[in-house]
């Protein structure tokens, strides 16, 4: 049964705080009519720091759409292949030893994908297979898990990786107004997150179900408009909600497997802001505290996008892990609006049952 290992997690060195983010947006929009309701909704998201790959002053800059992808494959290939080394290493895989590899990443481009790179660089074999993922954006993390498990579960002797790498401060768009562009400006950071998904051995989740669910009609809700200057993102006022017709389609995905969502023994889920988790514990009748691994990461990251689901589990895994065989839930929730859910227990290294 295939097995969610350890994820390696790494955040650039250049670091913002909420107070320096309020002060940025007081100086650059001080004339704008709403400025004080995007305050207000900045200082709520509850994120103290976030981590971005440039000094802010360079990020502030708009060079241009082409140098900021040629700085998005440049740091992707500067920092990416420690992660994945840390995350091979954790899972006690070569990189021999892999038969996919998922990339996900919606803040840049990049054609053939970083896993052809990836192949080459670090000796992975040429008959890994590439399954990279950037339309789903923050649901991209959620998407990776269950694409592996699944490929795992076709191949039961299989091992397959998955690579998070999310530069969001590389889609900071001067121009742009709306509450919305401002609240982003001041909620997501960047980060890179790595795992294996083991078919055989490893400490972690044993993947048991996962499942997927598309919100129907709300495909504009959460969306990039693609312009010359690059990706403009456009975020609808009506998603912070969107937990109350979620929260039964992870009840159905348990009840379906013969478990309570309302009594699971972890949660990992993706943070997208503190309402998601707040509307989560009410809908789901679960304690907040239950949700103090994503809370971390918006806290510490902001975030994250697609890596936010492998840094909250990798919290997880440095508290401990959870007792053998304790049931849990992993969700990851982005355009479409779309939820990428799964389940597993976990399994501890020195447990062969």
């Amino acid at each position: 049964m295939a097995t969610l290992c350890r994820p390696s997690v790494s955040v650039p060195e250049h670091v913002i705080t909420m107070e320096e983010t309020l002060e940025l947006a007081r100086e650059r929009h001080a004339g704008h009519p709403q400025l004080p309701l995007a305050l207000r909704l900045i200082e709520n998201t509850g994120v103290r720091t976030r981590h971005i790959v440039q000094p802010v002053g360079e990020t502030l800059k708009h060079p241009g759409f082409e140098d900021r992808n040629k700085l998005y494959e440049a740091e992707a290939k500067a920092r990416v292949p420690a992660v994945v080394q840390r995350a091979l290493d954790d899972a006690e895989l070569l990189t021999t030893e892999v038969d996919l590899i998922v990339y996900v990443s919606c803040t840049g481009f990049m054609m053939p994908s970083l896993t052809a790179w990836l192949i080459n660089e670090m000796g992975f074999e040429p008959t890994t297979r590439q399954l990279p993922i950037a339309q789903l954006g923050c649901a991209g993390g959620g998407a990776a898990i269950n694409r592996a498990h699944d490929f795992c579960t076709a191949y039961p002797q299989a091992n397959a990786l998955i690579v998070a790498c999310e530069f969001c401060s590389l889609c900071y768009q001067p121009t742009d107004m709306g509450v919305g562009s401002l609240l982003s400006n001041g909620l997501f950071g960047d980060g890179i997150a790595a795992a294996v998904v083991r078919g055989r051995g490893g400490e972690g989740i044993r993947l048991e179900r996962n499942g997927s669910y598309l919100i129907p009609k709300t495909e504009d809700w959460i969306t990039y408009d693609v312009k010359a200057t690059g990706f403009h993102f456009l975020l609808d006022k009506r998603v912070p909600a969107t937990m109350e017709p979620l929260a039964p389609v992870l009840k159905d995905l348990a009840g379906d497997h013969g478990w309570d969502a309302s009594d699971l023994d972890f949660y990992i889920v993706h943070a997208g802001g503190p309402r998601i988790l707040d509307d989560l514990s009410t809908f789901l009748h679960v304690d907040p505290h239950a949700f103090r691994f994503s809370r971390a990461t918006l806290t510490e990251y902001g975030n994250i996008a697609s890596a936010v689901v492998l840094d909250a589990l990798r919290r997880l895994f440095d508290e401990g892990g959870a007792e053998h065989r304790a049931r849990g839930l992993l969700a990851g929730f982005g355009p479409g609006i779309t939820a990428e859910m799964a389940l597993g227990r976990w399994h501890s290294a020195d447990e062969t049952r």
